[in-house]
C-alpha cells in the first residue's frame, strides 16, 4: 500500500512511548489509519491535532499491516481549540467521523463536508454560521451510511437548530455508534452544553 493524499486528523491515540496511531479522513480512501513514530514528540504534537488539515503518506508492505504515516501541516485548527465552544465543536466532529466510519471505504460526499464545517466553525462569528451545517453534516453521514433520510436544520432561529440538534442525537447513538457511544457522546453532550450557554 502506498498513498499519498489531503487529509483530515481525525483521532490520535498514544502508541508506546513517543508513537501515536492516527486516524485521517481522505475523499478517495475513507478513513484510513497509520502509525506516526514520534508523534508524541514536539516537532509532530502540533500537526496531531483533530481537524488539523495534512498532507498525508502511508506505506505497508502488505494491506494487513498499519501503514507507516507521514504528515505535513496544511491548516492547522490549533488556534481554536482555546475557544470552548469551538473546541467542543471540532472535538464532537472528528470524534463523531473517526468512530462512526469504517476502514478504507470512500464516503467521496464527506470529505468536503467535513472540510467546510471545520472551516465553518474556525471562521463563522458565532455558532449560528456553523450549527445547521454541523447537524447537516450529522445527517448526511447517517445517510452516507445506510441510516436513512437526513434531518434539515430548520431556519435561522437558535432554539429551532437546538431543537434539532437534540433530535438528531438518539439516531447517532443508536445506529453508528450502538458500539461505542459512552465516550464518544460525551464529547456530543459537552457540546450541547456549551451551546445551552449561548442562549
Amino acid at each position: 500500500m502506498h498513498l499519498r493524499a489531503p487529509a483530515i486528523v481525525c483521532s490520535v491515540r498514544a502508541h508506546g512511548e513517543t508513537a501515536a496511531i492516527v486516524r485521517l479522513m481522505t475523499a478517495e480512501h475513507g478513513m484510513v489509519a497509520g502509525y506516526v513514530a514520534g508523534g508524541r514528540g514536539r516537532q509532530l504534537r502540533p500537526v496531531l491535532i483533530p481537524g488539523n488539515a495534512v498532507e498525508a503518506e502511508l506505506r505497508s508492505k502488505s494491506d494487513s499491516q498499519l501503514p507507516f504515516a507521514r504528515l505535513e501541516l496544511t491548516q492547522s485548527r490549533g488556534p481554536w481549540l482555546n475557544e470552548p465552544l469551538p473546541a467542543a465543536a471540532i472535538g464532537w466532529i472528528t470524534a463523531l467521523t473517526a468512530s462512526a466510519l469504517p476502514e478504507r471505504q470512500p464516503f467521496p460526499a464527506l470529505y468536503p463536508a467535513l472540510s467546510g464545517l471545520l472551516d465553518a466553525v474556525c471562521h463563522a462569528p458565532s455558532a449560528r454560521g456553523w450549527l445547521p451545517g454541523l447537524i447537516d453534516y450529522e445527517g448526511l453521514l447517517l445517510r452516507e451510511l445506510g441510516y436513512g433520510e437526513q434531518l434539515r436544520a430548520g431556519g435561522d432561529d437558535l432554539n429551532m437548530q437546538l431543537a434539532a440538534f437534540d433530535a438528531m442525537g438518539p439516531r447517532i447513538a443508536r445506529y453508528p455508534l450502538a458500539d461505542r457511544r459512552g465516550d464518544v457522546m460525551g464529547a456530543r453532550a459537552m457540546l450541547r452544553e456549551r451551546l445551552a450557554r449561548i442562549i
